[in-house]
């Protein structure tokens, strides 16, 4: 998780799946603490675009690695191009 302190990155369920929908998504991170009907559905597009999932412990951990003050469920890494 330390890589998305470092990298061009979106916060949020919204922002994340555009960047998927977009293909400019890298890596996408999920809390676990996160309700599974807000996530799942992110979950199956990342699944059908081959984007990876990486799953952190809670959304003030996702918060804080972001850099935003309310806890976060999705955080996505921006490839290259984006």
């Amino acid at each position: 998780m330390e890589r998305i302190k470092m990298s061009p990155h979106v916060v949020g369920l919204k922002q994340s799946k555009k960047a998927i929908d977009a293909g400019k998504a890298e890596l996408v991170f999920v809390a676990r603490d996160a309700d599974a009907h807000v996530v799942f559905p992110l979950e199956r597009l990342c699944n059908e675009k081959g984007v990876a999932v990486e799953y952190v412990n809670n959304m003030k951990e996702l918060a804080k690695a972001c850099h935003v003050e309310v806890p976060t469920a999705v955080a996505t890494i921006l490839g290259k191009d984006a």
